[in-house]
């Protein structure tokens, strides 16, 4: 970590504090202050009101402190920093309970207290047991073996087979936690890279990844981790291949997990926001209208939680995904005037929450809000929010990228900037070529947008039906699916077609499905 990087993480830090973990950290340092403690109460005092950081500026305020000085007290404040919040946050924190527990049974050991530490042990394991930390368990009973191989503690022949069982379960469990985290991790990884699965080859690559990497053992998986990671791995191994049914299913037993261990919200809180988040997307591209407005109402009530709440972690991406799922649903149905209206103050969260804040989630706020001034006819705003993108950096979501070109594109012909036209279907064309994105629908697009300059208005029509016929045959197609999720191209189409507003062709899809979906609920009721 560079001296830099290091002042940018303490300023961060400073800056993250709330009111109580400030005036704590100062009481915490004045209970046992000397000359060097004060001094960095004053180094913390000046960062807490520099608004960006700015070295000159802190030396200016510290009166008598050298730049060397500076970096060493910045080093102390850190760690202090960390020792309050610690000391702070441990009753409100599983694993910083159970590593106290751990820390005060080595103590005690270390000190020849043998008996004192078995006693903390067995706390400890009673905690991680409940709790299911498995990992944790398994630094308690290395613990207990070690002290009961080495010395004699008074314990039974029944205590001591009980421990090497236990240690023998544990290692499997681990094992199998390990593995199947690790192609939950891995596959949203290249999911965060790459975006979907653009054909055959993306399709057969994905499937031997997880293949390969999928515990042999998977029937034994049991307990809340394991069925945790599986879920998730099977969630973002059917969103790469746009099995969204398949996405739904394991996003739905993913929140009945949480639903049937109600106690784990609370210790695995951003496992349950994320699980929340793939809920909503799996309704928003199964256009399950219905589901999706109870579960948003579900996210919403936890979002006023205390476990919501406890953290800025937590409160910052349940905010986010809130704001996430309220855009998706002005696109779904078509509403974009009234989605422009959420836009001011997701940015002012967004600007609240820099700190917190990833690439990733900036990119897709980008784009839904670009697609949003599309469908809301204003074009100009449009290109704006898509600017960023394309100026952006490009090492995330290459389909996401592609799709930012196309929708610019439209804009542009929207906007009868026809000398230009030509050039950016060159580009485009170029670009999602290069990364390997082009999907039938999109060649078909290029070869509308090109034919559209040298034919009358009268004329226009029937390309626009023609090319409506060539791409609605698609729609069902797994590797054409992307092109409808990021562009909905048909309903645009459509639009022109019908000489009716993007919005009204969205509005009148979602108003038919709502009133189709009131009968197959009725069926549904009589079957059961």
């Amino acid at each position: 970590m560079t001296s830099n990087s290091f002042t940018d993480a303490l300023f961060q830090l400073v800056r993250s504090l709330e009111k109580s973990e400030k005036r704590h950290f100062k009481l915490y340092i004045k209970r046992s202050s000397g000359k060097e403690d004060l001094k960095i109460i004053q180094l913390f005092d000046a960062l807490d009101k520099l608004p960006e950081y700015d070295e000159k500026i802190l030396l200016k305020k510290l009166k008598g402190v050298t730049k060397p000085q500076l970096a060493n007290l910045k080093t102390h404040l850190y760690k202090q920093l960390l020792a309050s919040l610690r000391l702070l946050k441990t009753t409100e924190n599983t694993d910083l309970q159970l590593s106290e527990h751990l820390d005060h049974a080595r103590l005690l050991y270390n000190k020849g207290l043998k008996i004192q530490s078995l006693k903390i042990l067995e706390k400890a394991k009673e905690l991680a047991k409940a709790n299911q930390k498995f990992n944790f368990l398994a630094q308690v009973i290395s613990l207990e073996k070690k002290i009961e191989t080495l010395h004699i503690t008074r314990s039974t022949l029944e205590k001591t087979e009980q421990l090497s069982v236990e240690a023998v379960d544990i290692s499997e469990h681990i094992d199998r936690v390990t593995r199947l985290s690790n192609l939950a991790l891995l596959l949203y990884r290249w999911y965060v890279k790459y975006g979907h699965a653009r054909n055959e080859n993306d399709e057969k690559d994905i499937k031997a990844f997880f293949k390969s990497y999928l515990p042999q053992d998977i029937n034994a998986v049991n307990g809340f981790y394991e069925k945790l990671y599986l879920y998730q791995s099977y969630c973002w191994y059917a969103f790469i291949r746009q099995d969204f049914l398949m996405y739904y299913r394991y996003s739905e037993k993913w929140i009945e997990l949480f639903d049937e261990h109600p106690t784990m919200i609370t210790v695995e809180t951003g496992h349950y926001v994320k699980g929340m988040h793939n809920l909503l997307n799996a309704h928003f591209d199964l256009r399950n209208y219905r589901k999706f407005q109870g579960t948003i109402r579900k996210f919403e009530n936890f979002a006023k939680t205390p476990a919501a709440t406890h953290h800025d972690n937590f409160r910052v991406h349940t905010s986010i995904y809130i704001n996430i799922a309220k855009l998706n649903w002005h696109l779904m149905v078509g509403t974009f005037k009234e989605g422009l209206s959420l836009v001011p103050e997701i940015e002012t969260n967004l600007k609240e929450y820099a700190l917190f804040v990833d690439r990733h989630r900036i990119l897709v706020f980008n784009y839904k809000i670009a697609t949003l001034y599309f469908g809301a006819e204003r074009y100009s705003e449009s290109i704006d929010y898509l600017q960023k993108i394309i100026h952006g950096s490009q090492d995330l979501r290459h389909d996401l990228q592609c799709y930012a070109r196309v929708l610019h594109l439209m804009a542009h012909y929207e906007l009868g900037n026809y000398d230009i036209i030509e050039s950016l279907i060159k580009s485009v064309y170029r670009f999602m070529a290069k990364m390997k994105n082009l999907t039938v629908v999109e060649e078909e697009m290029f070869r509308f947008l090109r034919r559209s300059f040298n034919v009358s208005p009268r004329q226009l029509k029937p390309e626009l039906e023609n090319f409506l016929e060539k791409i609605k045959h698609l729609e069902k197609n797994r590797f054409e699916t992307r092109a409808f999720a990021y562009l909905d191209v048909i309903s645009w189409v459509e639009s022109k077609v019908y000489g009716k507003s993007l919005a009204a062709i969205i509005h009148e899809k979602h108003m038919r499905s709502a009133r189709s979906a009131v009968p197959q609920k009725k069926l549904l009721n009589k079957a059961s």
